[in-house]
């Protein structure tokens, strides 16, 4: 079991803010903050079914009918993506729906004003913790995924979807704001178009969000089994550190003036990524005319 102690991030700062004496915020920090929540390993989740096959883990969302997220399912989400970034064999996380919508948003039952701040800064948490693991995410989206839960496949590194699938940030229709949304958006799909979603709410269908940029491939329903498994195939033949770097620079580049990006690629390639075996066994395998055997070291 992980003994896990929260909250620590933003959402204390709202709580401090929101409450209305320091008697009441006091109260919830002896409940919340001394208290340990304990979060399952993961053969243990309720929520979120996580399997390892070779060199892959799989986690899929599986809370019926709608997925909708609520702490103890995004605990169990953020310890899942901790777990494989310990997994030295993992290559690549595929992130699934055991239900016909991908994953709903947010429960509303968690948007009180005893419960709001702790399921946020689960939800922060759970996307820190996404972009921490650093292993390549691949997300399979095969149904509607609002609020939330369009925030966390459009994190996937690669976004399969099929054409049942609905992309939607829906939340200024309750009267707030999708956080995530307005930070990464801009970053994905540009200012206007993230504008677009976050002030409308309107849901754009799979083809949409693939020429918006959201989505890699919209395939059928029926091909979508044999599409994520080619990806797999593909991505999985690479060595796994240097997809880690690959990723690493890619994102790390992301909003840095070109001069800055270039220096930081080029760093992690000299001082990191030139002293691993494979990228020495890559050279060797192009020179002998043969595929390369990883290592992954």
């Amino acid at each position: 079991m992980l003994p896990c102690v929260y909250p620590a991030g933003w959402a204390w700062q709202w709580l401090l803010k929101a409450c209305d004496n320091k008697g009441m915020a006091e109260e919830f920090q002896n409940e919340v903050l001394i208290a340990p929540r304990v979060v399952p390993e993961p053969e243990n989740f309720k929520f979120v079914r996580y399997r390892q096959e070779g060199e892959v883990a799989r986690l899929t969302l599986d809370r019926p009918e709608h997925n909708l997220l609520h702490e103890a399912m995004l605990r169990e989400l953020s310890s899942a993506f901790e777990h494989v970034g310990s997994q030295r064999d993992v290559k690549l996380v595929v992130l699934d729906s055991a239900c016909k919508v991908f994953c709903g948003g947010i429960d509303l039952g968690e948007y009180t004003r005893q419960r709001v701040f702790q399921v946020l800064d689960a939800f922060e948490g759970t996307f820190l913790m996404m972009l921490a693991t650093g292993k390549p995410l691949l997300v399979v989206v095969n149904g509607p995924a609002v609020g939330g839960g369009a925030e966390l496949a459009v994190l996937g590194d690669l976004v399969i979807a099929t054409p049942r699938a609905k992309f939607a940030q829906p939340e200024i229709t309750i009267g707030v704001f999708p956080p995530l949304a307005a930070t990464v958006l801009p970053h994905l799909i540009g200012p206007k178009r993230a504008l677009e979603m976050v002030l409308t709410g309107e849901a754009i269908s799979a083809e949409r969000a693939l020429e918006m940029g959201l989505v890699n491939r919209v395939v059928p329903e029926k091909d979508l089994a044999a599409t994520v498994n080619a990806m797999i195939k593909l991505i999985t033949a690479q060595s796994g550190p240097v997809l880690s770097m690959a990723k690493r620079a890619v994102l790390e580049g992301m909003g840095l003036p070109l001069r800055e990006a270039l220096h930081n690629a080029m760093t992690i390639f000299l001082n990191e990524l030139y002293g691993l075996e494979d990228s020495q066994e890559g050279l060797r395998a192009i020179i002998e005319q043969r595929k390369p055997q990883w290592k992954n070291r």
